[in-house]
């Protein structure tokens, strides 16, 4: 999965959104000189977005662990891991001296731009911290993508020959069945013409059971008697000429 995918900077580039706006806003606070109304409000909606980015990033830090578990699982490598895990860690951190500071009610000196920007980046960890780490984040990205290409690259290899052994048995199936259909289409050609056949014998037969009812029928009891004799005359001589010669 890539980092543009992967849920996990997908909610970091929120967060990261939101850790950047709060320290602007913190700017703005600390360069109000009194302690009027606008202060005390723009104070508390520092403090209350403080809170909200902690959950989120306590929340990111949870999933992490969840990972951690079963790298394998979710696609990830242990060096993947420590760097969410410094993250996480430098966010807290950021968060947390935002929050102290409002709290304790420090006012940073503006005397000197300087000197200003140099404690701030002090407490903050801002632009010039903040940008050496979304470098590394984007030097791990392209390794991390490398990888993530390399495996998907893998598992469409081996569906891709999951695919042809599965179209090879498709058509050995299609030949069977080709095979099996003409075969019955064979024995249902011999059996019509077995069908044909008897009805042809039975035609026959009855033909003759007909012409033999009325030869009996017209012939006298003489006649019948010496038609019986001749048959059993000529019964007499094939059993012979097939028994004994």
């Amino acid at each position: 999965m890539s980092s543009a995918q992967d849920p996990f900077y997908i909610v970091k580039e929120e967060v990261q959104g939101s850790i950047d706006k709060l320290q602007s806003s913190f700017y703005r606070w600390e360069r109000i000189l009194s302690d009027g109304v606008e202060r005390g409000q723009l104070a508390k909606e520092l403090l209350s977005n403080c809170e909200s980015i902690q959950w989120q990033v306590d929340e990111l830090d949870k999933t992490i662990t969840v990972a951690a578990r079963d790298p394998a699982l979710y696609g990830i490598n242990e060096l993947e891991l420590e760097k969410r895990r410094r993250w996480t860690s430098a966010a807290q951190t950021q968060v947390g001296d935002v929050k102290k500071a409002l709290v304790s009610g420090k006012e940073l000196s503006i005397s000197g731009p300087t000197n200003a920007n140099g404690m701030r980046r002090e407490l903050l960890r801002l632009p010039d911290s903040h940008q050496t780490d979304r470098s590394n984040h984007y030097h791990d990205n392209d390794d991390f993508i490398s990888s993530e290409s390399d495996r998907q690259l893998l598992l469409m290899k081996q569906q891709d020959e999951e695919l042809d052994l599965l179209s090879a048995s498709v058509e050995r199936i299609g030949g069977i069945g080709l095979t099996i259909h003409d075969e019955l289409s064979a024995q249902d050609k011999i059996i019509d013409d077995l069908g044909s056949e008897m009805d042809s014998t039975s035609n026959r037969l009855d033909f003759v059971q007909k012409k033999v009812a009325m030869v009996m029928k017209k012939a006298s009891a003489k006649g019948q008697f010496m038609m019986i004799l001749f048959l059993l005359v000529l019964f007499i001589i094939l059993f012979v000429l097939v028994f004994f010669t």
